[in-house]
């Protein structure tokens, strides 16, 4: 059975932050785009493998997600 999860990117000072929505506890981090999606595709099976071990319930993707866009005015960007 295939699972399909949702990627969150964060860009920071040293890279990226991977993490997962429907499984916040995914989470890693990669000094680039592509070397995050591999460490975070790498963390999840690694972290699907230890909620077998422990006989836990691994967390069915059901998110749904949206921009609201949203105007505001006079905030200055630090990225």
């Amino acid at each position: 059975m295939f699972i399909s999860y949702t990627a969150k990117y964060t860009k920071l000072k040293s890279g990226y932050m991977g993490q997962l929505i429907e499984w916040p506890e995914v989470i890693t981090e990669g000094k680039n785009l592509e070397d995050c999606r591999f460490m975070l595709r790498d963390a999840l099976q690694e972290m699907v493998i230890a909620y077998k071990e422990m006989k836990m319930e691994i967390p069915h993707a059901n998110c749904l997600i949206e921009q609201l866009p949203v105007e505001v005015q006079d905030v200055c960007q630090t990225a």
